[in-house]
């Protein structure tokens, strides 16, 4: 298996070299040569599977070779067995139609854990056989941080600096990135919004000579490793709801659009996925793009749901390279025009590929606590912002009444008690393996949203490469 950028120019490589590059050299996004597929049989043999066993099978044909099937099983049970539910991901039925994924019983409360426990262990893996330290940059809208920090906190040869816009995630999702104290951790709160903190992140990868002598990788989604990791659950859900004599459609609450991609992959690779459901709040550049083809940027609209508070969606580019026949040139021209104009146009006949798989929906304030209350009051359960965004939008989809519908419960409802608490007058509690963190000492500097200040701060703490 080899990767290509989306842009077209940067080196090929393996699954290790992507891995630890991230982002590519040329600023575009790796992505498999071609994509592999699972026969019916194949996906049918996964019935019973453990979760373990079920990302060894989903996971093998990405690799190339690069770890042993035996290696990768071992990977995996160190990443999951942290977990607090013995399925890692249960699914759990609300009515005739309706399940939740839980996503959130790793150790940070958070989707992101799926993947980031694993890249963890990538990363030290690959690392140890290379006279090379490592510095991770990323950037996080609330959940991607503390998920990345809790992986990489105390590994050898990686530093992790991550960028948060101040003020504008949760306190619990704050907490969980700055009150551990690990040397190798780095929090940057920078004075401005996820968009800021991710666009520093891109400025700081095609800044060759800096990203040079720091050894720069990525933790975010457009790492294609941790985007690989989430597949995984789509098979996993997917077969215990009949697959693949079934097909099961899926809402996925979007900010960034990695976990709806990895759906996209899990469809490519011969998953029957009825549809994808694209579910965004206020902030709905994917829902415009995806339904009328108006991907332009606006201000971003800070809501209850923070981590889907963004405007560039850096994994839509993937979506966009196969739009453009995987032509890295057409793309590259068209992402140049989009970051000088902050708007791209596409075009209905690129768009009508994805209409069978992709659908959309603009969830409001309103429309997101009304499914947190019916929650509440039919499933006695509760549900944070995000999910209930995911929810709303698959009780309104047009489906035929035979397809079962998963939303993907993307973080613990305890991440977010003020919005619970205000939809459902029922406040959630932290689970007892986060207990004590509001007690602990948090520690992170605030800077300016500037590529100077930033990369002098990485300056003086990261170890430069030799």
């Amino acid at each position: 298996m080899r990767y290509v950028s989306t842009r077209g120019s940067a080196p090929i490589l393996d699954f290790e070299g992507a891995t630890l590059a991230g982002l590519a050299a040329d600023g575009g996004l790796y992505v498999p040569e071609s994509w592999p597929t699972l026969s019916r049989g194949e996906i049918a043999a996964m019935a019973g599977l453990s979760y373990v066993d079920t990302a060894v099978a989903v996971m093998r044909p990405f690799l190339g070779g690069c770890l042993s099937d035996a290696e990768l099983r071992g990977l995996c049970d160190a990443a999951y067995g942290r977990f607090s539910h013995a399925a890692v991901t249960p699914l759990v039925q609300m009515d005739a139609k309706h399940w939740l994924l839980e996503l959130f019983h790793g150790p940070t409360l958070a989707f992101k854990d799926v993947a980031l426990q694993l890249l963890g262990l990538l990363f030290e893996r690959f690392l140890r056989e290379r006279d090379t330290h490592l510095t991770v940059i990323g950037a996080t809208s609330g959940d991607t941080g503390s998920a990345a920090i809790d992986a990489l906190a105390g590994r050898a040869k990686v530093d992790i600096f991550m960028l948060h816009p101040l003020g504008r995630v949760s306190e619990v999702q704050r907490r969980q990135m700055t009150t551990v104290l690990s040397p190798n951790v780095h929090n940057i709160a920078i004075e401005g919004s996820f968009d800021d903190a991710q666009a520093l992140v891109k400025a700081m990868f095609n800044d060759a000579a800096f990203a040079r002598r720091h050894h720069l990788s990525a933790v975010n989604s457009i790492n294609w490793a941790r985007l690989m990791a989430q597949i995984v659950y789509y098979f996993y859900a997917a077969v215990r709801l009949g697959a693949p004599e079934r097909k099961v459609a899926f809402s996925v609450p979007t900010g960034n659009f990695g976990d709806v991609f990895a759906g996209y992959v899990a469809a490519r690779m011969g998953l029957p996925v009825a549809r994808l459901i694209v579910a965004t709040n206020v902030n709905d550049i994917l829902h415009r793009a995806l339904s009328t083809g108006d991907y332009s940027c606006g201000s971003v609209v800070a809501t209850a749901a923070p981590s889907m508070d963004i405007q560039v969606s850096s994994n839509f580019e993937r979506l966009l390279f196969d739009l453009h026949g995987r032509d890295g040139a057409a793309l590259t021209g068209a992402m140049r025009g989009f970051e000088a104009d902050r708007r791209l146009a596409i075009p209905e006949k690129m768009l009508a590929g994805t209409r069978d798989l992709l659908v959309s929906a603009r969830i409001d304030a309103d429309e997101m606590s009304q499914a947190m209350r019916w929650t509440a009051e039919t499933s006695d359960m509760l549900i944070d912002p995000h999910t209930a965004i995911g929810l709303a939008a698959a009780r309104a989809a047009d489906l035929a009444p035979d397809v079962p519908v998963v939303t993907l419960a993307t973080a613990h409802p305890a991440k977010f008690p003020d919005a619970v608490e205000r939809a459902t007058g029922r406040r959630p509690s932290l689970p007892q393996r986060v207990e004590g963190l509001f007690e602990r000492e948090e520690r992170y500097d605030t800077l300016p949203a500037t590529l100077a200040a930033v990369e002098a701060y990485v300056s003086e703490r990261a170890v430069a490469a030799a």
